[in-house]
């Protein structure tokens, strides 16, 4: 992006939410405003109208979902504000409930791994672009999910392997370093998903945000 990323940050914990916001700053986004619970972020949303919201899952005061139905509500008033969901746990019932009313711009991080400064910018970023970046525990606990009506049947266990990575957000370079495999071939995987999910190319669609998307709402609605 050509301008800096412009962040709204929430977390009830002051402490966390200076480093993280320190993070962002240290990596050249801008940080426009600061919550400390649910109600100011809509607030702050609405005001500033960032590129990405970063909020915690659980805010006051009952500390259960606040931090989430915040993120709902401004998905709701601003479908292009980006929302990166941050979690101590993987909750991802209620977290990728977000994904039934997107097109993109969805991600959702342990804090765990936040600690991690790279994953956590990484994560920004692609959700800023309208891409989906998903915890690879999050992605696991997808995985190890049984399914009783499943859309993906016609993918094969690679095809399947190469979308999970596509969820966390990563290239097809990225994928092929992982998987230890050529990027031709990854470039194949992806073609073939493409193909049985019916992702023709159109104009203004992404077919590889609705791709992982449709892996998302599967693992949802199971």
């Amino acid at each position: 992006m050509s301008t800096p990323i412009r962040v709204v940050l929430a977390d009830d914990a002051a402490l966390l939410r200076a480093g993280l916001a320190s993070l962002l700053r240290e990596a050249g986004c801008d940080v426009v405003a600061e919550a400390g619970d649910a109600a100011t972020l809509v607030q702050l949303a609405d005001e500033y109208r960032p590129d990405v919201v970063v909020v915690d899952v659980r805010m006051p005061p009952t500390h259960t979902t606040e931090g989430l139905d915040a993120a709902r509500a401004i998905r709701a008033q601003h479908p292009n504000i980006g929302i990166l969901v941050l979690s101590h746990h993987v909750e991802t019932a209620n977290a990728l409930e977000l994904v039934h009313a997107t097109v993109g711009g969805i991600g959702y991080l342990l804090k765990d791994h936040v600690a991690d400064p790279a994953t956590f910018v990484d994560a920004v970023h692609e959700v800023a672009q309208g891409g989906t970046s998903i915890d690879p525990d999050v992605v696991m606990a997808l995985l190890r999910r049984r399914r009783r009506v499943d859309p993906l049947a016609a993918l094969t266990p690679r095809e399947r392997e190469v979308l999970a990575l596509m969820a966390e957000g990563r290239s097809n370079t990225a994928i092929a370093a992982t998987l230890v495999l050529s990027p031709k071939t990854i470039e194949s995987h992806v073609s073939q998903i493409f193909t049985k999910l019916d992702l023709g190319e159109e104009p203004h669609r992404h077919r590889r945000v609705v791709a992982v998307l449709s892996y998302l709402r599967d693992a949802v609605a199971t």
